[in-house]
């Protein structure tokens, strides 16, 4: 396993690195990088998911603001990745504030590739 994922809040779950690339090609569950845009464009990032760096991620995960992306949605399950877990697990924690449902730290992106997930560049 690449990244410590910690989870700062009991209710945010570990999800292992092949459920979350199982689940996120069957379309059951949203990917989120929270890297800074230097550390995507140096390693690319998890295909088809979503980049919020964490510093943006209260602004782009809630729907009653105007920079929210439509790929995050409150209902639907999302699992959360950085570099080794600690930011996620932050990032995790402020998800479940703004009403997410069900959220997951992932841990790093070493783990998304580690689990066979597609990396974009």
């Amino acid at each position: 396993m690449f990244g410590i994922a910690r989870t700062a809040s009991p209710r945010v779950g570990r999800i292992s690195p092949q459920e979350c690339v199982d689940r996120h090609a069957r379309g059951d569950l949203t990917v989120v990088d929270v890297r800074e845009l230097a550390e995507v464009r140096a390693s690319g990032t998890a295909l088809g998911g979503v980049h919020a760096p964490l510093m943006r991620l209260a602004d782009m995960a809630d729907p009653r603001h105007p920079d929210h992306i439509a790929a995050l949605d409150p209902e639907t399950p999302v699992a959360v990745f950085c570099v080794s877990g600690g930011r996620s697990a932050m990032a995790a924690d402020m998800l479940l504030k703004l009403g997410y449902k069900e959220v997951y730290n992932l841990g790093g992106f070493g783990d998304w590739c580690a689990g066979g997930g597609k990396v974009s560049r």
